[in-house]
């Protein structure tokens, strides 16, 4: 049976946020947008986020609901040497499988700690993973991310998240790219609605977004047309300019 997959196929993805001072407030996730913007030009779309505690059934939930939806899962957070970093329990909890030293990943940190003090218990724990797991490589600190199947399981330090991404950089099967164009104008969005989705009708292969925003005492928006069409994106952008000003508006590209 053949399992090629079709042209037009949306491939997306689905990110779980790991960690109680994410919840807490007293730490600000910065991973999102640089994991939403790196699977666009992988040409995978971010469908769904979600921010779950350091509990074993919460993220063990999210990860069989969320993979199952989506062609790729990614995890951040949860991956370190303290006795609360429970991704991998959970995660191999979630799959019904072991745990266990990634021998690689072993020699990978005995390698890297040789001239800062040694391995120990607790350096050993980020050598833990899902029994038949393979490594992605981190460039940065030495413990290796984790991939298994469709899941992607990450660090929670967003220098450090970078250096996987940039190591996953064409790996893994994606479709076009997600263009977009933004257009701005001093419009209050409750009186341009019905330019919206004129124009986003008129234009089947293009989506339009519309954020209003209140400054220097005036409403107005931002809009933002995506489509992996470039010729497409081109046409709706024009069209929806021209509805616009046909409507009293001045319109500014790359929004206000």
């Amino acid at each position: 049976m053949s399992t090629e997959q079709p042209k037009d196929k949306i491939w997306t993805a689905a990110l779980i946020v790991i960690g109680d001072e994410i919840l807490s407030g007293r730490t600000q996730d910065k991973n999102i947008a640089q994991i939403a913007s790196w699977l666009n030009v992988q040409g995978i779309r971010l469908s769904e986020v979600r921010v779950v505690a350091d509990k074993m059934d919460a993220i063990a939930e999210a990860v069989n609901i969320l993979r199952s939806r989506n062609d790729y899962l990614f995890t951040t957070g949860g991956i370190g040497p303290t006795h609360d970093d429970i991704t991998v329990d959970a995660i191999a909890a979630a799959l019904e499988i072991d745990v266990v030293i990634h021998p690689t990943a072993r020699a990978i940190l005995e390698k890297y700690y040789t001239d800062k003090g040694g391995i120990n218990e607790g350096r050993l724990r980020m050598a833990r993973a899902p029994d038949g797991a393979e490594l992605i490589e981190n460039r940065k600190s030495g413990a290796p991310g984790i991939k298994l199947g469709n899941i992607f399981i990450m660090a929670g330090v967003p220098q450090i998240t970078a250096g996987m991404l940039d190591a996953l950089t064409g790996t893994l099967e994606g479709g076009a790219p997600l263009l977009s164009s933004t257009l701005g104008a001093w419009a209050p969005e409750s009186e341009i609605a019905d330019i919206l989705r004129q124009s986003e009708k008129a234009n089947e292969n293009c989506q339009i977004g519309s954020y209003p925003f209140f400054r220097e005492g005036k409403v107005g928006g931002n809009f933002v047309v995506r489509s992996t069409d470039a010729g497409a994106l081109a046409i709706c952008t024009a069209d929806l300019r021209k509805g616009l000003e046909a409507a009293g508006y001045e319109v500014t590209d790359g929004g206000i």
